[in-house]
């Protein structure tokens, strides 16, 4: 069955790199993001995986969790995160879930339930396995993304996204097109003028049904 935003995720246990844990005590009370890849050692994902890395210092300042998941196995992670240190210049201070039975690929929807690894596989065989997904402290999906394995993940973007939920789950908000912190937020339509001006000192009607403000400091 799909994932939905708003699922709940499911609480597999899990082998990584790092030991093995059930996914809903490493989420925790925090926000998560769980990002695939179809095979260690190839050349895009080693840039993702190294980009991830580089942000570490942004993931903690905002309470994220980070966990990569392959469908290789432990002992790959292992060597593996040595290019990506090499590439990169970060640590790769992350788990990395060994996948390679397809339960969490399956379970999250990257592959079907007839899915398997045959002997001397490419990552062509897994290529679907190239998402991202975003995970609040209540263990629901709260966003996804799914790319091609020709296009490298845009984790600036990820930190973007991670931006806006928590700024609409915290203040109550939505969020325009390419929102950064710092601009005006979108005033729900369920919110009254009489309500939003109280709440925000002031609001700008940009249409009817399109109103903007600044969030109080």
């Amino acid at each position: 069955m799909a994932m939905r935003i708003n699922d709940t995720i499911p609480n597999l246990t899990v082998t990584t790199d790092q030991g093995s844990f059930a996914l809903h005590d490493f989420v925790g009370d925090s926000w998560a993001i769980l990002f695939s890849h179809p095979k260690d050692f190839t050349p895009v994902c080693t840039t993702e995986f190294s980009a991830v890395a580089q942000l570490a210092d942004e993931w903690d300042k905002r309470g994220v969790k980070v966990i990569g998941v392959s469908v290789d196995g432990v002992e790959d992670h292992k060597k593996w995160k040595t290019d990506i240190q090499t590439y990169g210049g970060a640590a790769a201070g992350f788990p990395i879930i060994a996948d390679d039975g397809l339960e969490v690929s399956k379970a999250f929807d990257m592959l079907p339930s007839e899915a398997y690894l045959p002997e001397g596989r490419t990552p062509a065989d897994s290529q679907t396995v190239r998402s991202v997904f975003i995970i609040g402290p209540d263990k629901k999906l709260k966003l996804s993304m799914t790319y091609p394995m020709t296009v490298g993940r845009n984790f600036a973007e990820v930190l973007r996204a991670v931006d806006a939920l928590q700024t609409s789950a915290t203040a109550g908000v939505a969020t325009p097109a390419d929102w950064v912190p710092g601009q005006d937020v979108i005033v729900p339509v369920a919110v009254s003028d009489e309500d939003a001006i109280a709440k925000y000192g002031s609001i700008d009607t940009v249409l009817p049904y399109l109103r903007k403000a600044k969030l109080p400091a």
